[in-house]
């Protein structure tokens, strides 16, 4: 099923709680947006391309709120295009879901059209996104070979996109082509999106995965149980990959031992026209370092009183990236020549 889809009979966007995984699969609804945000927000939806299609849902559920006048719409759409950007400042796949549904609401005449509108386009964005991860997945395929074990980072998957997914999308696409692929996951903290979310999606799918600690990275590639490194993104710029806080790290390890280091995402997370210092990266809350749950709070495993650095992304400058796996195309360097060739942008 999908990570996130319209439910027509509610009127509402209903979506995974990916924060109860995996201890619990629900499925939650979302009939405002403020619903919505507080679920980007908290991570109950996350994942650059599942949080374009849930900037995308957004517009459109804001169309379905109750309204009067056509013009009081429309300047209510547009405050909510702000608030939802505001949720979440690093990925600019959020950003463009948004955009391209306010922009195409806007254009009707009547309260009606405007909701048919936004609608059909959040549609048409979310089966676009698993149509892009099916090509990536194809392209990046081709890069790994029978019996190699990948190592990855975050979560990349089904609950990172509409379906399919990104860097595990090519995991997929590669194992549905009859290679067999091993996977290493690392557990990604503080929120542990590895532990919790990749390895549960690989161990439903059957495949095999093994869980280790941020901090075994650079043994494991060290002792030549890792042959590529495949990481999903958040923003892609001119200069570097922001992704998920650690990836510079794994990056860096990678070239090290000589590992190709592949990074898949699709034409949305580029944002060519900026550098690495344009780009806020999102701070989150002390409370995800100093709580063992921080859902009930039981169990400290930090003073409470610490001072806390809680960057939720970093960047990995593209000289470590070997090539970018993209829904275009497989780019290889020189990127500042590339990139723009095969993305047209």
């Amino acid at each position: 099923m999908r990570t996130i889809f319209w439910d027509y009979d509610a009127s509402a966007i209903a979506l995974i709680e990916q924060t109860l995984l995996p201890d619990e699969f629900k499925i939650i609804r979302c009939k405002t947006i403020e619903e919505l945000a507080d679920a980007i927000k908290r991570l109950a939806v996350r994942g650059a391309p599942a949080l374009e299609a849930a900037g995308a849902y957004g517009i459109a559920l804001a169309a379905h709120q109750d309204f009067k006048d056509v013009e009081k719409m429309k300047s209510y759409l547009k405050k909510a295009s702000e608030f939802l950007a505001s949720t979440r400042p690093t990925a600019v796949n959020l950003f463009y879901g948004i955009e391209r549904v306010l922009n195409v609401a806007l254009k009707g005449n009547t309260i009606e059209e405007i909701k048919k509108l936004a609608l059909e386009e959040a549609e048409k964005i979310a089966d676009e996104d698993v149509n892009r991860n099916k090509l990536m997945g194809s392209f990046g395929a081709k890069l790994l070979e029978d019996g190699d074990t990948i190592l990855t980072y975050c979560n990349t998957g089904r609950l990172a996109t509409v379906d399919w997914g990104t860097a595990l999308g090519v995991i997929r696409s590669a194992i549905e082509e009859g290679k067999n692929i091993k996977v290493i996951a690392c557990e990604t903290r503080p929120l542990n999106q590895g532990s919790r979310l990749t390895v549960w999606e690989l161990i439903q799918d059957k495949i095999d995965v093994t869980l280790i600690t941020d901090s075994m990275a650079g043994i494991v590639m060290q002792r030549g149980m890792v042959d590529k490194v495949i990481v999903g993104a958040d923003r892609i710029v001119r200069d570097a990959v922001f992704n998920k806080i650690g990836t510079y790290t794994i990056a860096i390890l990678a070239k090290e031992h000589g590992i190709p280091f592949f990074v898949a995402a699709p034409k949305t997370t580029f944002d060519w026209g900026k550098d690495m210092g344009d780009v806020i990266i999102e701070e989150r809350s002390r409370d995800e370092l100093i709580w063992c749950n921080i859902k009930c709070k039981k169990t400290l495993i930090a003073p409470k009183d610490v001072k806390v650095y809680n960057p939720a992304f970093d960047a990995t400058p593209l000289k470590y990236v070997t090539a970018l796996v993209t829904d275009k195309g497989v780019i290889f360097p020189p990127y500042d020549e590339n990139v723009p060739r095969t993305l047209k942008i």
